[in-house]
């Protein structure tokens, strides 16, 4: 069992496969995009991308999280990754997402984080979903405020990147506030 697909005007959101690996690699290896994120590691070595694919089948089929490959449709080109990190009793799921460099700027992510926030909130039936940003990623935050998350706080020096602490912005949505933007 494994992430359903979901699609989009412009892209396909789906389950990774090994087949992704090398192209993982290459684009979660830019620097600019471990720079951004919390966890990515840098350098990228080989046999990384492998062993995270594999593990996100469990992660689904536990209900622990659904990661999706982010590919244009119009070609099947791999472009990131997007997922939900479920906690079914609390009813949220924190979302998180990377694009390759070239692909910056384009809107892909927006429209991806509101296919996945319909999916947590229509399939998954969570009443949460939040994300937070490093606040020196400002593009990150305006994809949160595109898809109507609310800003709900800073977290001083919360987190550490690259041996300097660095400062969390979160934000949120509720699914009754989706389903009131919805029903617009």
């Amino acid at each position: 069992m494994s992430v359903p697909t979901l699609e989009t005007e412009r892209l396909v959101l789906r389950a990774f496969t090994l087949a992704d690996a090398k192209r993982v690699q290459e684009l979660a290896g830019a620097f600019e995009i471990a720079d951004t994120t919390g966890h990515m590691p840098h350098p990228y070595l080989d046999g990384m991308a492998e062993e995270w694919i594999q593990s996100l089948d469990d992660e689904f089929k536990h209900g622990d999280g659904a990661t999706f490959a982010m590919t244009q449709r119009a070609s099947g080109e791999l472009m990131g990754a997007i997922g939900l990190t479920i906690s079914q009793h609390n009813q949220r799921a924190e979302m998180g997402y990377w694009i390759g460099v070239p692909y910056w700027n384009h809107g892909y992510t927006s429209e991806a984080a509101r296919a996945v926030v319909q999916f947590a909130f229509q399939e998954l039936k969570l009443n949460r979903v939040y994300a937070s940003h490093f606040s020196r990623n400002p593009a990150s935050g305006r994809v949160m405020q595109k898809i109507g998350m609310q800003y709900e706080g800073t977290l001083r020096e919360h987190f550490v990147r690259w041996a300097e602490p660095e400062d969390l912005v979160y934000y949120g949505i509720l699914k009754s506030e989706w389903q009131r933007s919805a029903d617009l």
